[in-house]
C-alpha cells in the first residue's frame, strides 16, 4: 500500500465519502445532506489515499474567505472530511494528507487554514491553534426575565417559510460577516445549509421555522428555530430549539429574543452555538439559570505567517519580533518583525534579535483575538524574551468581538 494522498476524481465521489461515514460511526446520511455535501465538494481540492479500488483516507479543502480583525475577509483553506479507515491508522495516512494538503494551500496562495475538529487532540502535531469557542446554553425562560432596549416594541415581526425567506436572511448575514472575526462568506450554494432540515435530523421537534424582524418595511433579523414539544404531569413544558439567529440592530436582537421567551407552551430555549459575547446575557434577569456551557470551536493554522499576519489589524499599536517554530511547514520558521495597528500592518522576514518566541500553533490560537497571548504566555507557551513585548502583542492581537464560526463544514 502507498499512503500518496491524490486529487478526487468526481466518479470516486461515492466511494471516498462512503469511508467518511464509516469512520464516523457507518451511518449513512439523508439523502437531501448527503446531496448537498457533494454539491458543495471541490474535487480538484479533496484529497484520497488508496488501496486498490478501497478508499482509506479522505480530506478536503473548502476555498473560504474568513472575516478576520479589522474586518477583511482572507483568503483560507476550510478544512474538511478528513477520515482514515480503522484498518489503516497508525500508518501515515493522516500525515501524508495533511503534508499533502498545506503544501497544497500554500500553492493556492491561501494563507490560513482553518477546521472544526472532531477530535481536539488530533491537529495540534499539524500545527493547529484552537482559535474560537461556541457558547452552548439552556434558559429557562419559565424563571428568567428578559429586559428589552427601548424602540424593541417598535420592531416587526413575521413567520415567513424558511425556504422563502433565505435571501433576505442571507442578506443579513452578509452585513454581519465584517464585523466578528472567524465567520466566514457565504459562497454560492452554502445558503442552502441553515435550509438543511432532515426528518431524521429533528430528533422530536418539528421542522425548521423562521420568524423575520423588520423595521420601516425592510428585514433586519431573522431567527431559525424549532420547537420540541413536551408534557409533564403540571403541563406543557416544550422546548425551543434555536438553529441559527442574526440581527443588524440591538432593537430586533431583542425582539427577536423575546419572541423565543414567550412562545407557548414552551419553557426552555436551548440554544447550540452563539458566540461566547453573545449579547442576550445582558438582558437575562438570571444568567446563573441559563445553563451555559462552553465548547472547542474553529481551529486556525497560519500556512504563511507573514502573509496572515500582515491580512488583519491590531487593536493597538504594535512592533514585534517573533521567533516562530514551525516543524511542519519549515518555510515559517524562523524571525518575523510585525509592525501594525488599526489601520493595517507589515510582517517581514528579519535577523534582529527576538521579543517573543512561540510556535505556529500559538500564532493561530491568538489570530483572530479570542485568547491572549498573555494567557497562552502563562501556560508556558508563549516566551517574552523583551520585557514589555508580551503585554504590547497581547493587546495588540485582540479583538472587540469574540470570534465565532456560527455553523459547522
Amino acid at each position: 500500500m502507498t499512503t500518496e494522498p491524490r486529487v478526487l476524481a468526481p466518479s470516486e465521489w461515492n466511494a471516498w465519502y462512503e469511508q467518511l461515514e464509516r469512520a464516523f460511526g457507518g451511518v449513512a446520511e439523508a439523502p437531501e445532506e448527503r446531496a448537498l455535501w457533494e454539491a458543495l465538494t471541490e474535487h480538484d481540492r479533496s484529497l484520497g489515499v488508496w488501496e486498490g479500488d478501497a478508499c482509506v483516507g479522505t480530506a478536503g479543502a473548502f476555498s473560504f474567505r474568513l472575516s478576520v480583525p479589522g474586518g477583511a475577509v482572507v483568503p483560507a483553506a476550510g478544512v474538511t472530511m478528513v477520515s482514515v479507515a480503522p484498518t489503516h491508522r497508525r500508518r501515515g495516512v493522516l500525515t501524508s494528507m495533511m503534508r499533502r494538503q498545506l503544501d497544497d494551500v500554500r500553492g493556492w496562495g491561501e494563507p490560513l487554514a482553518v477546521l472544526m475538529a472532531s477530535e481536539p487532540d488530533i491537529y495540534g502535531r499539524f500545527g493547529y491553534g484552537l482559535a474560537t469557542q461556541r457558547m452552548r446554553a439552556a434558559i429557562d425562560t419559565a424563571r428568567v426575565r428578559l429586559s428589552v432596549p427601548e424602540g424593541t416594541d417598535g420592531v416587526r415581526l413575521r413567520l415567513a417559510r424558511p425556504e422563502d425567506a433565505a435571501e433576505a436572511c442571507e442578506a443579513v448575514y452578509a452585513r454581519s460577516v465584517p464585523l466578528r472575526p472567524g465567520m466566514t462568506e457565504r459562497r454560492p450554494g452554502w445558503e442552502r445549509l441553515p435550509l438543511l432540515d432532515p426528518p431524521s435530523g429533528r430528533g422530536s421537534a418539528s421542522p425548521l421555522a423562521c420568524v423575520l424582524a423588520e423595521r420601516d418595511g425592510r428585514v433586519t433579523g431573522y431567527a431559525l428555530y424549532r420547537v420540541r414539544p413536551e408534557w409533564e404531569h403540571a403541563g406543557p413544558a416544550g422546548v425551543v430549539v434555536l438553529e441559527h439567529l442574526g440581527a443588524l440592530d440591538p432593537e430586533s436582537y431583542a425582539a427577536l429574543w423575546r419572541f423565543l421567551f414567550e412562545m407557548d407552551l414552551t419553557s426552555t430555549i436551548e440554544v447550540q452555538n452563539r458566540p461566547v459575547d453573545d449579547a442576550w446575557q445582558h438582558l437575562v434577569s438570571d444568567v446563573r439559570r441559563c445553563g451555559l456551557a462552553l465548547r472547542d470551536g474553529l481551529f486556525v493554522r497560519l500556512v504563511d505567517v507573514g502573509a496572515a499576519l500582515e491580512a488583519r489589524t491590531y487593536r493597538a499599536p504594535v512592533d514585534v519580533v517573533l521567533e516562530v517554530a514551525d516543524d511542519f511547514c519549515p518555510w515559517n520558521a524562523g524571525r518575523w518583525r510585525l509592525t501594525g495597528d488599526a489601520q493595517g500592518a507589515r510582517c517581514v522576514r528579519t535577523g534582529e534579535a527576538p521579543d517573543l518566541a512561540l510556535s505556529v500553533r500559538e500564532l493561530g490560537t491568538a489570530y483572530l483575538g479570542g485568547f491572549p497571548l498573555a494567557s497562552l504566555a502563562a501556560a508556558g507557551r508563549v516566551r517574552e524574551a523583551r520585557e514589555g513585548a508580551l503585554a504590547e502583542a497581547s493587546l495588540a492581537f485582540g479583538s472587540d468581538a469574540a470570534p465565532w464560526v456560527p455553523h459547522g463544514f
